[in-house]
């Protein structure tokens, strides 16, 4: 038996953003095209996110006690990276209140972009956070001692409610931002047209299920976060990455050949 300790994950929170779809049908949800360059998936395309920096972690120590279902002060910091995360990548003012528009939202973002940290923008604009906005969906660590950045990855879901709202993409970690259907995106993997990491792609196929945010965030209200941790299955003919089998998933395995990794 290994001696190692167990690698920790770095934190990292991640937003679905839901849409109404403008003409009717299946809500939309907001994905993003990562830079090449980037260490973590490359290339691939992902929900809008991040790794949870310090000044989150000192912001959700002040705010933790400040809300109706109290919250650890952990938690609080992985809600304000996911709000945090989402002004900086899409331009997007969620889990805030306050005297918000286009325009203080873009100004906002350039604010956020020059300090670094969310507090000092809620300051200067008067705004406070509003994490009912936010709900948590699932977490994810895949543990995997081949892949140099392990992510403890926490995911939650927030709502726009109309399709009337303008997104830019920061053009530094991302490439590209686009609104599609759960069921689109799979699609265009399909087709080649765009890459999905493990995680994505098991998402997705949950978020699929929903014809409604109020679908989805029942779903999640009533199925407890659990840390889920893929496992490599040999016990058949081929060796498969497997996941909890109830915890909301419609498909809990895939061959491991054909699995795509950060």
């Amino acid at each position: 038996m290994s001696s190692e300790p167990a690698r920790e994950g770095i934190p990292a929170a991640t937003i679905v953003i839901f849409r109404n779809a403008t003409s009717g049908g299946p809500p939309e949800v907001l994905m993003t095209v990562r830079s090449r360059d980037m260490v973590f998936a490359g290339g691939m395309a992902v929900f809008p996110g991040g790794r949870v920096d310090p000044a989150d972690f000192e912001l959700g120590q002040k705010v933790a006690g400040e809300f109706a279902d109290a919250m650890t002060p952990d938690e609080a910091a992985h809600q304000v990276a996911a709000v945090r995360e989402t002004l900086e990548e899409t331009g997007l003012a969620l889990g805030l209140s306050g005297d918000i528009t286009a325009e203080s939202a873009a100004e906002a973002r350039a604010l956020l972009e020059r300090e670094g940290a969310l507090a000092p923008v809620l300051e200067a604009f008067g705004w406070s956070l509003d994490l009912d906005q936010i709900v948590p969906f699932a977490r994810w660590f895949p543990k995997n001692e081949r892949i140099p950045r392990v992510y403890d990855t926490r995911f939650y879901l927030a709502n726009l409610g109309t399709g009337a709202v303008e997104i830019e993409v920061d053009a530094t970690e991302n490439t590209r931002l686009f609104w599609t259907t759960a069921q689109g995106a799979l699609d265009m993997a399909e087709r080649g047209e765009i890459k999905l990491i493990f995680p994505t792609r098991r998402n997705l196929e949950r978020l699929a299920l929903f014809g409604s945010f109020a679908e989805a965030r029942a779903q999640a209200e009533a199925i407890p976060v659990r840390t889920i941790v893929p496992q490599v299955d040999t016990s058949g003919g081929k060796p498969m990455l497997t996941i909890l089998e109830d915890a909301g998933y419609p498909v809990t395995s895939e061959l491991l050949e054909t699995v795509a990794r950060g």
